[in-house]
């Protein structure tokens, strides 16, 4: 039998999940400097089948500006470099022995601001998850049998301000993100 505290519990890790998911998607946002997790969206086309860049190839970053992509198969060299290349994250990759650099551009205006909108868009979207958290626990809280209706508004003005708390653990992780990609 659902009670409210597990209703609450429920809530909170949904909203949890929201918000390790916004990290997440930041993290595939290129800031100024060079992050392996950046080629994480990148998919390459192997075997027959697409594979995420972390499944066919070891991703570095030894320098602040560029990224080294060592393929477990050398023989895929071309099919990983092809892959970088067409992604929509504006590399142009070069192998070099059985390695590929991807020097990273350094960042105009222009694509900052754009950055910035991807980055408002993947933090409305974390908003959603938590707001949708909310949404289902205060649905289920109103279902329950047996539970007094004041038990039930108290439950409520909690869920309130978990979602808020959720809701400004997002704001400011944006915040930071924002200040990372305008950063010269």
């Amino acid at each position: 039998m659902t009670s409210i505290p597990n209703i609450l519990k429920d809530c909170k890790a949904g909203m949890e999940k929201g918000v390790e998911a916004t990290k997440r998607e930041f993290q595939t946002v290129r800031s100024g400097k060079a992050s392996p997790t950046m080629l994480d969206v990148v998919k390459v086309e192997m075997y027959g089948s697409f594979l995420a860049m972390n499944q066919v190839a070891n991703v570095s970053a030894p320098e602040p500006r560029v990224l080294l992509v060592t393929p477990f198969d050398k023989t895929q060299l071309k099919a990983v470099e092809k892959a970088i290349r067409e992604s929509d994250l504006g590399l142009d990759p070069a192998i070099q022995g059985g390695v590929i650099r991807v020097p990273l551009p350094s960042m105009n205006e222009q694509r900052r601001k754009d950055l910035v909108k991807t980055v408002h868009k993947y933090s409305e979207d974390g908003r959603i998850a938590v707001r949708h958290a909310r949404t289902h626990a205060r649905d289920t809280l109103k279902k329950l049998d047996g539970v007094s209706e004041d038990d039930v508004k108290h439950a409520e003005k909690e869920l309130q301000k978990t979602h808020d708390e959720y809701i400004a653990k997002i704001d400011a992780l944006m915040k930071s993100k924002e200040a990372e990609l305008m950063e010269v």
